[in-house]
């Protein structure tokens, strides 16, 4: 966001003038050609009234086709040129109506959103440091990385095959699915079922009991019931957990506006196996639990056998990782063959020590301490869908409250006050950031429409300008942060050729953040990897079901 230069704009109105020049002798040379013995001189106006005259006073008629298709080039040419030269004004300085006092306040204010490579690298250190310290079983419990064994070892090679139930619980609305698995092929029923707030906050036996009911309604509209066969099923429950096995979870905190009672220190497959059982009428095995990262790099590695990484960009964020078993001090499972086992990180929570408050800006210190878990999953209040709309409205509402913003409203009564909507908390949505990021050109349609929606009736240039700017820098260092913990995993496999899996409604629906992420993890990610990006399509869904049917107990439960 650059202050505006004057001498920029002479030298723009320059080029302008010497391309209307250019036009105007074109009409000049080529209408002596024609035998016009007349004098054309001064601006593109005067020459474009000269020829008019000339034209009507000249009977042939070729000849007036002919001056009048040149004087519409001429007029082309100048409002090209005009056009051209605006955007380039605009896109150098983009606030170059503005006082430039008022641009160094700005730029002052979020100037901590841009983030350098050197700041990026110290991020990647912290982050490594913090893995190490999850993976070893003297410093874990210290560790904000818990990096925990997910006991999900063998992955996908596209010949499994059965039909499967999945569900899906990682916000405020969770699926039930019926997927089959056919050599390759999938085929997926599925229907979303909302969680009421009450339940969100009730209790434990409350949420799974209602899971359980919506689970038998599935089965009951599938027809699923009538056959009496009792059907596998995997879990995708995407909070922190600590694993005691596939089908064994032990939830360490609530996230995500979830605040059940009863459930923190509890076995979370066990409680919906018992909520199912309770209900006697439908035959349901829990086989195992992921969470929705595990399942993306699962539905991922089904058709690719190279993806190593699961990540996921939406209300929260989170990464997991195929991880040597030999690097994992806290496994206490078997180390036979596949020496491995994916981990789930749950990086959300880097930070939580204090570790980055280097980066962290007053906004970001108020967005968590108005959350519903202070001082808790740092990292992810920084990047995540739940709260960058938060940082953009106390981004805009300081601005505002600095007279730097809106100026021109402050004195006017509106049919709808736009202050009520600044001060609302959670009054900005993230949805808005993207929808604003999508705005090329001058007209700022969609910022407009945005800024209309909080009440602000008719917002000027300035208003459109500067609050896209905002958006802008937040959503970059949030693909910048997200880009640096890609890297910090890309260069601990260090593998040739990997495929990260990625998913979320951050990810898939802001329209610049998959490019940003790539632009930062270019300058991060050691030279001689080569990676990939994809998106994994219904990974949460899929990929319980996939762990559900790669699991040690599915091979008994087929024969029981």
């Amino acid at each position: 966001m650059d202050s505006y230069q004057s001498g920029s704009s002479s030298s723009y109105l320059g080029s302008v003038s010497r391309m209307v020049s250019d036009s105007v002798s074109y009409v000049q040379n080529d209408l002596f050609k024609s035998g016009l013995k007349s004098t054309i001189s001064g601006t593109s106006k005067q020459a474009t009234n000269e020829a008019t005259r000339v034209v009507a006073i000249n009977d042939n008629s070729g000849f007036i086709k002919k001056a009048v298709a040149i004087s519409l080039v001429s007029a082309a040419a100048f409002g090209s040129a005009f056009y051209i030269g605006y955007q380039l004004a605009k896109r150098r300085h983009r606030f170059h109506v503005r006082e430039a006092d008022k641009n160094d306040q700005i730029e002052h204010i979020l100037g901590k959103f841009k983030l350098s490579k050197e700041y990026l690298n110290k991020v990647m250190e912290l982050m490594l440091e913090e893995m190490h310290k999850g993976l070893d079983p003297v410093t874990h419990d210290k560790a904000d990385i818990k990096m925990f064994p997910t006991y999900v070892r063998s992955l996908p090679d596209g010949t499994e095959k059965g039909d499967i139930l999945a569900l899906d619980l990682g916000g405020t609305n969770f699926r039930v699915l019926l997927i089959n698995l056919d050599s390759g092929d999938i085929k997926v029923k599925s229907k979303v079922f909302l969680i009421p707030q009450s339940i969100m906050t009730g209790s434990g036996i409350q949420l799974f009991d209602h899971i359980a009911k919506c689970v038998a309604g599935f089965m009951n509209a599938e027809k699923l019931i009538q056959n009496n066969k009792e059907y596998p099923l995997g879990f995708t429950f995407s909070f922190p957990c600590h694993q005691k096995g596939l089908a064994s979870a032990i939830l360490a905190t609530w996230t995500k506006g979830f605040d059940c009672s009863g459930v923190v220190g509890n076995d979370v497959v066990e409680m919906l196996q018992e909520a199912i059982d309770r209900r006697g009428d439908i035959r349901v095995k829990v086989l195992a639990l992921v969470n929705d990262t595990v399942g993306t790099l699962m539905a991922s590695a089904y058709n690719d056998q190279n993806t190593k990484i699961g990540l996921i960009l939406g209300t929260g964020s989170n990464a997991c990782y195929v991880e040597n078993l030999d690097n994992v001090k806290t496994w206490d499972g078997d180390r036979n063959d596949p020496k491995q086992v994916i981990i789930n990180m749950e990086w959300g929570a880097f930070g939580d020590n204090g570790c980055i408050n280097f980066l962290r800006t007053e906004y970001d210190t108020e967005v968590d301490k108005t959350s519903l878990n202070p001082s808790k999953q740092i990292y992810e209040k920084m990047m995540s869908g739940m709260y960058m709309g938060e940082i953009v409205r106390l981004i805009i509402l300081d601005l505002w409250e600095k007279e730097l913003l809106f100026v021109g409203h402050r004195d006017h009564s509106w049919s709808t006050d736009y202050r009520q909507a600044l001060y609302t908390k959670g009054s900005f949505y993230t949805k808005y950031v993207s929808e604003i990021e999508t705005d090329s050109g001058v007209t700022y349609r969609h910022t407009k429409s945005v800024l209309e929606q909080m009440g602000l009736d008719r917002p000027t240039y300035d208003d459109c300008v500067i609050v896209q700017y905002v958006c802008k820098l937040v959503s970059r260092r949030a693909a910048q942060l997200a880009a640096a913990g890609l890297a910090v995993l890309l260069n601990h496999i260090n593998a040739p050729n990997v495929t990260i899996a990625v998913d979320g409604s951050l990810y898939r629906f802001h329209p610049k953040f998959k490019k940003n992420m790539e632009k930062a993890m270019q300058m991060l990610v050691l030279p001689h990897i080569r990676y990939q990006i994809v998106l994994s399509t219904d990974g949460s869904g899929i990929g319980a079901a996939l762990s559900a049917i790669t699991a040690p107990g599915f091979k008994n439960f087929k024969l029981n």
